[in-house]
């Protein structure tokens, strides 16, 4: 299909732009990595110790040679060895990727469940109690930041209540109800926010499509409510809720850090946190590469989700 090559396409091309502006910019940042990893006791190290460790890391060399020894690597599937301790960044992530992808997809469903419901009733009752109860509801939980709202719900269940523990992890191998346990507070805390968003986009969506002319036709030919409501507004109306919800989970990939932070929570997005305050030049590049494909085929599934419930996009 021409529009699946041209989309394919298109998400090399902005994963080659990604990495490469990310392989520049880092290198931008004030800071020597030589210089961070010899400082001890903020005592400046010896320059000719410095330069011997520039030569070891390769860090001496043109710029144009390690950008093209750089993408070679990536070609190849390799993503570098860490500057800090010489360990393959590509495992390091293979170990916290899961982590991040769980706890992302633990709030959307989340997000989910409560929010296109909540939608669609608020949409139905539009200007009654409900729905102004449920705009309310969504402004707070757009308004409130998430590590506040992960702030409090470690107050209340696990400091005031102790139903919970504060944060922390555990392999779900090793203890799956612990696990389970560890994974509901930072979930939550994302899924708050995340539930308003998909909440007002259903709701919008749902009262645009009930406007529209095929609506008043299916009305007057003597469809029955239930049936235009899941034949024809939902069918229309789920496609941008569709869209914005997976913009929230791209963004999501490398904008958890403060609930992880909150929550004790060992995922992507600190480990993305640690290696730019170390300037370790590979294991940045390796998890914003990761970020990027993530997203990018992430839009490629919104887009296929699209063809499924438009088929008139396959031939835009």
């Amino acid at each position: 299909m021409p529009w699946l090559l041209r989309r394919i396409g298109t998400a090399v091309v902005l994963i080659w732009l990604v990495a490469s502006i990310v392989f520049l910019a880092i290198r931008l940042v004030p800071g020597e990595p030589a210089e961070l990893l010899l400082s001890q006791g903020g005592v400046a190290p010896d320059p000719a110790t410095v330069a011997e460790l520039r030569d070891q890391l390769g860090l001496d060399r043109p710029l144009l040679d390690q950008y093209v020894d750089n993408f070679r690597g990536l070609l190849s599937g390799d993503l570098g060895r860490s500057l800090q301790d010489g360990a393959p960044i590509a495992g390091e992530i293979a170990r916290r990727l899961p982590r991040t992808l769980e706890l992302i997809a633990a709030a959307s469903i989340f997000a989910v469940l409560i929010g296109i419901p909540s939608g669609l009733i608020a949409a139905r009752g539009r200007g009654g109690w409900l729905d102004r109860l449920a705009l309310l509801k969504s402004a707070l939980g757009l308004a409130i930041p998430v590590f506040v709202i992960g702030t409090v719900l470690v107050l209340v269940f696990a400091q005031w209540l102790r139903w919970v523990p504060a944060g922390g992890y555990v392999p779900l191998a090793r203890d799956p109800l612990r696990h389970l346990t560890l994974l509901a507070m930072p979930s939550l805390a994302i899924g708050i926010g995340l539930a308003a968003t998909v909440f007002r986009m259903t709701r919008a969506s749902v009262l645009d499509v009930t406007q529209r002319d095929f609506i008043r036709t299916a009305r007057a030919k003597g469809v029955g409510p239930n049936r235009i409501l899941v034949r024809h507004v939902l069918h229309n109306a789920l496609m941008p809720v569709v869209t914005v919800l997976a913009l929230h989970m791209g963004s999501l990939l490398g904008g958890t850090v403060l609930v992880e932070y909150v929550f004790n929570y060992p995922g992507l997005s600190g480990l993305l946190v640690e290696a730019v305050n170390a300037r370790d030049y590979p294991a940045v590049e390796g998890v914003v590469l990761v970020i990027s494909v993530l997203f990018v085929l992430l839009n490629l599934l919104v887009d296929l989700l699209y063809a499924a419930l438009d088929p008139r996009v396959r031939h835009a």
